[in-house]
């Protein structure tokens, strides 16, 4: 059955189904509950075994999930052998990590009712249409899937039992009302604060810098003073939504013939079962129905199939591919024609025929028009694909032009400006393109020409051939060129110096109690008062809320940088409380508690771990 699972996992609906199972238990946990060991085992948990079979397919499940994430770098890391016992090595970790948190949910007495698993299957949307509940769908679902009801309840209910878990803990983690306004007081605490600014733009321009000082920062700092890679690139573009192409009628009346499945409505059947136990009880139900009883009511009454059995026992519109074997198989031709009984893995099964939709097929006047444009763009595709061999061909020819590739091709090369890496033409902003110009070794060496590219795929039905046709180097900035910028680099530095020299002497003269003189012997003074809170950004809220408390009647001096680099001396009166609103410290309860509840459940799974007997077999070494 589990082979029946894996195969149908393929089926786009399946894998929603499959995703809502967490920690892999339908695809993993649920293989030791259908099957059993041979020996042959990867580890045995606290005594459980773990198959070869359960770890065979964590594994391949893990390694088509990497697969998805890495592309085309996956094939590459395929073939090392050690990175593929590492993928098996994760997937066998996680199969102990699944058995011991279901272990212990069975210890502490967690437990699903079964009219949670029900809901649970009624939520979920794989199996609803419109929103509401679709047996039909269910029931044929299950059946792709090779899943009895009751096996996938029991599957569901793992998983549910382990969401309880998870969720005990991690929501485990509280705290009092007393530290709650505690860390509110400190996260909304508010300090009023005066600050002068010693202006370092001001200084600048006052600083004196040598020739030599200039000479020698280039010298030392010539790495930081690159002229970048430059290039032009010449280009034609293939672009198939250019390509117009008419449809004529035997075109269009081709297609439709080739294509009938598509504009067909298969046969739809309306069946009602009423499902029991026992052949017996079977028995009796075809007998009462016989006798004229209402199919409805019995299937309310009789039926053990809680979900066809509120609603009469009707399964709703069914496809062939969407109906169980065995409706198929019950040779009802008729409308209101009863089943025998019929056996099967649920039990027994007296089924009617409610009604028939028979196939439909829409005329080819109805989907002409789109069928006509279908046509129009399978033509410009293959007329896309055909220009782009011959565009190769002339370009792989003439290799040191694209003269011969705009001749077979009727379209001219389009010729950019200069560009660096980081200032690429819109045109040719694509990772396949960009990696081409820098990467593809398309530029000549010195004055040699280079050569052209190979065609270029991009999204949209679109390609590129092109070449660089001039190219500069990443060369060092002539002196001459970058002394005023590093003049203006070194006044700042200066002025910067200066600026946190006096800041340090006025802020010792503040200290001992004399600095309102120095300062205003410098020209500065403190401005009004201002209230910082510590939710604010930017480094001089940073340095105000690193400053001591003052004490009673005192004012603590400090110093900081505003966002502009000046140099600022603070002077902190006073330090309040804020006020958090009850929404806003319940957020910050929140997300401290679900921090320490991710903790408390990481650090029960270690624990488990530790206390655990985890023996390993040969089965996970096994590649």
């Amino acid at each position: 059955m589990m082979d029946n699972l894996r195969a149908a996992s393929n089926h786009v609906v399946l894998k929603v189904i499959l995703g809502l199972i967490i920690l892999s238990f339908v695809l993993t946990g649920v293989g030791g509950y259908l099957t059993g060991g041979n020996g042959d085992y990867a580890a045995k948990v606290n005594g459980h075994e773990i198959s070869r079979s359960q770890l065979d397919r964590a594994f391949s499940n893990e390694r088509a999930r990497q697969q998805q994430i890495l592309g085309d770098q996956f094939s590459q890391l395929a073939g090392n052998e050690g990175y593929m016992q590492q993928l098996r090595q994760q997937a066998l970790s996680q199969l102990i990590d699944e058995q011991l948190l279901d272990q212990y949910a069975k210890k502490i007495g967690l437990a699903i009712s079964d009219e949670q698993v029900k809901q649970a299957i009624f939520s979920q949307p794989p199996f609803q249409t419109e929103g509401k509940f679709d047996n039909a769908k269910y029931l044929a679902i299950l059946n792709s899937m090779g899943f009895t009801a009751d096996r996938y309840a029991e599957a569901l209910r793992k998983q549910l039992m382990t969401q309880q878990l998870v969720q005990a803990v991690a929501g485990s983690d509280f705290m009092l009302n007393g530290e709650t306004d505690a860390l509110a007081a400190l996260v909304s605490q508010q300090r009023l604060v005066r600050e002068a600014t010693i202006n370092v733009a001001g200084l600048a321009p006052k600083q004196t810098v040598t020739p030599e000082e200039i000479k020698s920062y280039y010298q030392q700092n010539a790495h930081s003073m690159m002229s970048p890679e430059q290039f032009r690139v010449s280009y034609i573009l293939m672009d198939a939504a250019n390509m117009q192409q008419t449809a004529s009628e035997n075109d269009i009346q081709s297609w439709y013939d080739q294509h009938q499945a598509d504009y067909t409505q298969p046969e739809q059947r309306r069946y009602s079962i009423i499902q029991t136990n026992t052949d017996a009880d079977a028995s009796a139900v075809l007998d009462a129905l016989k006798k004229g009883e209402d199919f409805a009511a019995l299937a309310k009454t009789r039926s053990v199939d809680p979900i066809t059995a509120k609603k009469g026992g009707d399964m709703g519109w069914l496809e062939p591919e969407t109906t169980p074997d065995e409706l198929k198989d019950a040779g009802l031709t008729q409308k209101g024609q009863l089943s025998a009984v019929i056996k099967s893995s649920t039990g027994f099964i007296v089924a009617r025929l409610e009604d028939v939709k028979p196939q439909k097929i829409q005329a080819l006047a109805e989907v002409h028009a789109a069928i006509a444009d279908k046509v129009k763009q399978e033509k410009a595709i293959d007329a896309f694909y055909k220009l782009q061999q011959k565009v190769s061909e002339a370009a792989s020819n003439d290799p040191e032009s694209l003269a011969s590739a705009e001749q077979v091709s009727g379209l001219k090369a389009v010729q950019t400006g200069w560009f660096t890496h980081d200032s690429v033409p819109a045109e040719l902003n694509d990772k396949a393109v960009q990696e081409a110009i820098f990467n593809g070794g398309l530029a000549g060496d010195g004055d040699a020409p280079g050569r052209n590219s190979d065609i270029i795929s991009v999204d949209g039905d679109r390609a590129f051939v092109l070449r660089i046709s001039e190219h500069k180097p990443e060369v060092v900035k002539p002196l001459e060129t970058v002394t005023a910028e590093i003049s203006r680099t070194l006044q700042q530095s200066k002025a910067q110096s200066q600026a946190q020299q006096q800041a340090e002497k006025l802020l010792t003269a503040l200290k001992a109690g004399n600095g309102e003189a120095v300062m205003k012997a410098n020209g500065l003074s403190f401005g009004s008062q201002q209230t910082l809170e510590r939710s604010g950004k930017g480094a001089l809220t940073q340095a105000v809320f690193a400053l001591p408390l003052p004490a009673a009647g005192k004012v603590t001096y400090g110093m900081g940088h505003d966002e502009l680099g000046n140099v600022t001396l603070l002077a902190l009166d006073k330090v309040q409380s804020g006020k958090l609103t009850d929404q806003q410290k319940q957020a910050l309860v929140q997300g401290i508690t679900q921090n320490n509840g991710q903790l408390s459940f990481e650090a029960m799974l270690s624990n488990l771990r530790k206390a655990a007997k985890i023996k390993f077999g040969a089965a996970a070494q096994a590649q």
